[in-house]
């Protein structure tokens, strides 16, 4: 049968997985890092996002810090007091689950944990983060903060997003060149969005992206 000239659809978002080498210097790497440091954190963390993550790399510069199958994390300290690479170090083997890394340094414990807790970037929820609060676009003329500034110090919103907007379910409307959502007196009540401890779905990312609500903060926590 003749080879077919079809073209073919080749995808090159495809991520290869980790080779049995790369796991394996990363278990020697983990191992020959434990005595070159004082300390040794699990670190746990909310609202993942890798621009963040990479100011925190920056930041630590001077510690290593480390992500991986968290099996194999807890196999290059030890599981036991004989396999344990330090005195009493294979008792954070515990914490080690879910999305966690390996923070190695020489700073202080309060050093460490005064730098997470003042670090608390914010960004744009995604798609079954939970709402922090709520979010009413206001009737009237929409400004392009919906609401959340004074409309004295905002700007209405452009006509282009208006089909978007009622793509998203929001009811709005042109009025003389403007962006309006019920009565353009502003009487009525607002479409909610979003109501505080809500999970979101992507409709309401969406449109708090469109309005610039940044409601999704990026936490790095210290469990052990």
């Amino acid at each position: 049968m003749p080879k077919s000239k079809r073209s073919k659809v080749y995808h090159l978002t495809q991520v290869s997985k980790k080779t049995r080498e790369q796991k394996e210097k990363l278990f020697e790497d983990i191992r020959e890092t434990v005595p070159k440091y004082e300390h040794c954190f699990v670190l746990g963390f909310d609202n993942m996002r890798n621009n963040h993550l990479k100011d925190v790399r920056r930041e630590l510069k001077d510690s290593r810090l480390f992500f991986g199958k968290t099996k194999l994390m807890s196999r290059a300290l030890g599981q036991s007091p004989e396999d344990a690479t330090a005195d009493g170090i294979e008792k954070l083997t515990r914490y080690l689950s879910g999305s966690v890394a390996l923070l190695f340094t020489n700073r202080s414990p309060a050093d460490v944990a005064s730098y997470f807790e003042g670090f608390t970037p914010v960004d744009f929820a995604r798609a079954g983060a939970v709402a922090t609060q709520d979010f009413v676009i206001p009737t009237g003329v929409v400004y392009a903060t919906g609401g959340a500034v004074p409309a004295e110090h905002d700007i209405p919103i452009g006509h282009t997003i208006e089909p978007e907007l009622r793509r998203l379910g929001v009811p709005t409307r042109m009025v003389r060149g403007k962006v309006v959502l019920g009565e353009e007196s502003g009487e009525g009540e607002g479409y909610t969005v979003c109501k505080e401890g809500q999970v979101l779905d992507s409709r309401q990312t969406r449109l708090l992206k469109l309005f610039d609500q940044c409601l999704s903060e990026f936490k790095v926590k210290t469990l052990a």
